[in-house]
């Protein structure tokens, strides 16, 4: 069953705790997230991005979204991620994404409110969610600081955007991470989730350690996406072991990635959602 984001991120805003956010990338990866979601009883948030465009197109990832969540024993948030083309994302808003990103973060202020407005606007017509991002999530550690998200701008963008839930930069970086787990602002998550009426995103959740995520769940975050690890856990199944027969080798990546995808929602506190 496809549903909405707004009733179980808001209810992760009050309860303080997060839902994990999955990008899955072919039909392995999204059986074995649904399989976490059904194993836990929990809602599942699937994602597609448009950055995996070259690896499935969102014709594929639409289908491939639809099917499993018609069939799923669980409730299925499908979500278009971080797309960057605004006639993109309202085109994936029309044809059965439940939720989506516009992510105009490296436009300047005015502009980026411009733009998520537009995609607002249009989406909220079609009773479909929006999430957008303000401030800068790095690509990795090493090589791209992130500029944390300011309290002040953050407030003024969802005034005049009305967007549904926020991505704000409080230390994480997409990628892996060169140098350890990074250190992250938990003060600014406070403030922000003080102060902002909608609920927090954190993207470049994987490998940002255990307990940091789970402090950003209590602290206000209520979805934390994760792309990494999953894909890390499915390729490092195939790098470590041998398998008599290619069926062998997917069904021990597919078991790997739903093992991990439980492992985030203990790690968010995620039991705490009640239907």
């Amino acid at each position: 069953m496809l549903i909405s984001a707004n009733e179980i991120l808001n209810s992760a805003k009050k309860g303080g705790y997060a839902f994990p956010h999955f990008n899955y990338w072919d039909e392995l990866s999204i059986r074995a997230e649904l399989a976490a979601a059904e194993n836990k009883k929990l809602p599942i948030i699937l994602a597609w991005a448009e950055k995996h465009e070259s690896r499935l197109d969102i014709d594929e990832a639409l289908s491939l979204g639809k099917f499993y969540a018609e069939r799923a024993h669980v409730p299925v948030v499908l979500h278009l991620d971080h797309g960057t083309d605004p006639e993109l994302v309202k085109w994936g808003a029309a044809h059965g994404f439940t939720s989506v990103m516009i992510d105009a973060s490296n436009a300047e202020f005015s502009k980026n409110v411009q733009i998520t407005k537009d995609v607002v606007d249009y989406c909220h017509s079609l009773g479909v969610v929006v999430e957008a991002e303000i401030g800068h999530v790095g690509t990795n550690a090493s090589d791209d600081n992130t500029i944390y998200t300011e309290v002040a701008a953050a407030t003024k963008f969802v005034s005049e955007t009305n967007v549904d839930s926020l991505a704000v930069s409080i230390g994480t970086s997409h990628g892996v991470y060169q140098q350890g787990t990074p250190k992250l602002n938990f003060a600014r998550i406070k403030e922000l989730r003080d102060a902002v009426a909608v609920p927090l995103v954190c993207h470049g959740g994987s490998s940002s350690g255990d307990a940091n995520l789970k402090k950003a769940a209590a602290s206000g975050i209520t979805k934390i996406n994760i792309f990494t690890d999953l894909a890390n856990a499915a390729l490092n199944v195939a790098k470590e072991n041998d398998y008599p027969s290619l069926f062998d080798l997917l069904a021990a990546q597919e078991k790997a990635v739903c093992s991990l995808a439980e492992h985030y929602y203990d790690v968010f506190d995620t039991a705490k959602y009640s239907f």
